[in-house]
């Protein structure tokens, strides 16, 4: 169990009983797409992230992302996290057939999987010392650089990178920066491009803060 300052923002209600196995904090569901016409709720949901912060932890399906997308548009993007589960197949117990894009829901998703993705976004939690923990951000320009952005062949470097990561195939670049930004310092993002997509991932040619980076993964590597 962790205590997670933020107010985690789900689906359904069985996203909630869930996660309220792993998390001691705010849980709050939308209902799916009722949060569309439900004005107190987004109330709520924009008092709570006025406090103290909100985490958005939908499914990874088309519909997943439209909550998200519109929970993003009604709160002030400095007042949100984004977590993300990656795109798992499969069919939930209780149900009797499969969504209808075939991916499990946030319920159906293994609790280690559940922990990173909370990891991932940059949640702030306590562990059992009382510490508090928080990611580094990554920028644009960073993407750039590794070919995942603004290039020619970016989507398909990206897709690549997105599947290894275990992150889903919905996300765009400016996600997957905020993303990034709760896994990685900027140097090691830079080694996880370079393991992941090869070599000078991307870049046209060795630069100074790149000979740094690779450095920093040598010395990594053999530690």
């Amino acid at each position: 169990m962790i205590r997670v300052r933020e107010a985690v923002i789900v689906e359904g209600r069985y996203d909630k009983i869930k996660l309220s196995s792993l998390v001691d904090g705010i849980i709050l569901e939308t209902g799916g797409f009722r949060i569309f016409k439900d004005p107190e709720k987004l109330a709520l949901i924009r008092r709570l992230a006025e406090s103290r912060g909100i985490v958005i932890l939908t499914d990874s399906d088309s519909a997943g992302f439209l909550i998200r997308n519109y929970l993003n548009g009604a709160v002030p993007p400095e007042k949100i996290k984004h977590a993300y589960i990656p795109d798992l197949f499969g069919k939930e117990k209780r149900k009797d057939r499969p969504s209808k894009e075939g991916k499990l829901g946030v319920e159906g998703v293994p609790v280690d999987l559940l922990l990173e993705a909370l990891r991932r976004a940059g949640v702030v939690w306590e562990d059992a010392a009382g510490e508090t923990a928080a990611a580094a951000p990554v920028t644009k320009a960073d993407l750039y650089e590794c070919g995942l952005s603004g290039r020619e062949d970016s989507a398909v470097r990206r897709k690549q990178f997105l599947r290894a990561l275990g992150l889903p195939e919905h996300l765009s670049a400016n996600a997957l920066v905020r993303v990034l930004g709760g896994i990685y310092s900027k140097e090691e993002f830079y080694c996880e491009a370079s393991r992941i997509l090869g070599g000078s991932a991307g870049r046209e040619a060795p630069s100074a803060h790149e000979n740094r980076q690779e450095r920093g993964c040598s010395d990594a590597q053999n530690h």
